[in-house]
Order: structure tokens, then C-alpha cells, then sequence
């Protein structure tokens, strides 16, 4: 059944409301202006994993289309941390995470910049490894050069195991999805709701192994 369409008003309401329940933005730091389903965010906060935080609740609203990020970085001197408690931290937290091959990544840090270098075995550890890293205190941005080495899958075995997996997806049927492969590249087509229903599939492809790249050609429709 067609999701209604919602007001431009309603979704800014929704996007505040998710701002202001997650504990790493500071909903006050952040305007929200929304036009034809479009949220513009805009403000001012103390690092980019704030601003990462702000847009990704502003991409869980049911409703948003897109999401233009005017958000400004401001990282006060006195809030920074040494280097080498940075390097510290980025290294424990890797070791930390049972899912991440913390020894075949090497990081370094540069005036609070952290470089990560190395191999992993598919997109999503890749992007993991990113994003615990992005919010440590002092991160004042992230260099991912990880290299996606994945290990041989047969294709097919490969399209069942996604399509599978987008079964069991809450509210999904996979056949609304065209999933292509080739080689180690799955392509994804169709049409989904939500952001967040978007974000999962694309999480759940990006978990499957052999998967290098994955090449998002979902659009988001809430009234399909």
C-alpha cells in the first residue's frame, strides 16, 4: 500500500526530533530547513563526526529525499589531543572490535588526522574501520586508504547469499531489487521507501563476502 505523502513541516519536525535523541549531536547546533522533501542542514559544530551524526539521523526520517550538508567544522585547538593519544586510542579501538582484522591495518596520525592503510576483506570492514575511528575524541578526519582484497566466491553462490539475505529484510521483497555481479562487483537497481530501508540493503551486500565494490543505483521513493 502507498506510504502518504508527507509535509515539508512534518519532516523537519522528525529530523529535529532525531537530532535532539542522539547523544552525538547537540540539536541546538544545527538548522533544518526542508523543501519538496529535500533537508538542508546547516550550523556549526566541533567535528566531523558530529556533522557525520547530524546527517545520518536526517537520512532516518521517513520522508527525506536527500540531504544537503552546509554543516561547518569547528575544531577548537584546546579541545585537540596529542597524536600520539590519538594513534593510542585508534589503535586499541581496532583491537577492540571483534569484527575488524585490526592486524592487517596500519594507521597513522598527522595533526589529528588518521590514516588508515592496509588490507580487508570486503567493502564493509572497510567502512567500519572508518567510522569507529571517525568519532575518537581529537579525530579531526579520517584518510581510509584500505585496500578491499576479497577472497573468490562463485557468482552465483554469491546472488543467492544477497538475495537471501534482502528476504529476510523487514517489509523488503527482494524481487523489487536487480541484483547484478560481475567478478567481485554487485550492482544494485530498484526502488526502495526509505533511507533506511536504502542504508540496510546496501549494509547487507557490503557484509557478503567476496564483495569489492558495490555500486548503488537505489532510488528512494516513499510513494512506490
Amino acid at each position: 500500500m502507498p506510504v502518504a505523502a508527507r509535509t515539508d513541516q512534518e519532516i523537519q519536525q522528525d529530523v529535529l526530533r532525531e537530532l535532539q535523541s542522539d547523544s552525538r549531536v547537540d540539536g541546538a547546533e544545527i538548522g533544518i530547513e526542508v523543501s519538496g522533501g529535500i533537508v538542508t542542514l546547516t550550523g556549526t559544530v566541533d567535528g566531523e563526526s558530529r556533522q557525520h551524526a547530524a546527517r545520518d539521523a536526517a537520512h532516518r526520517v521517513v520522508g527525506v529525499l536527500r540531504v544537503a550538508d552546509e554543516i561547518q567544522v569547528h575544531s577548537p585547538a584546546v579541545a585537540r589531543r596529542t597524536d600520539g593519544d590519538i594513534a593510542r586510542t585508534v589503535r586499541l579501538t581496532l583491537e577492540w572490535d571483534p569484527f575488524l582484522p585490526d592486524k592487517k591495518i596500519r594507521s597513522t596520525v598527522s595533526e589529528g588526522r588518521v590514516r588508515l592503510e592496509g588490507e580487508v576483506s570486503t567493502s564493509r570492514e572497510k567502512e567500519d574501520a572508518e567510522r569507529v575511528v571517525r568519532v575518537l575524541a581529537g579525530v579531526q578526519g579520517v584518510d581510509n586508504l584500505l585496500t578491499v582484497c576479497p577472497s573468490r566466491v562463485d557468482p552465483q553462490v554469491l546472488r543467492r547469499s544477497i538475495e537471501d539475505a534482502l528476504e529476510l529484510e523487514a517489509e523488503r521483497e527482494a524481487e523489487r531489487i536487480s541484483v547484478n555481479i560481475d567478478g567481485d562487483t554487485v550492482t544494485l537497481e530498484g526502488k526502495v521507501r526509505t533511507w533506511p530501508e536504502k542504508n540496510s540493503v546496501l549494509g547487507t551486500v557490503s557484509h557478503a563476502p567476496g564483495v569489492h565494490e558495490v555500486k548503488d543505483h537505489l532510488a528512494v521513493d516513499p510513494w512506490s
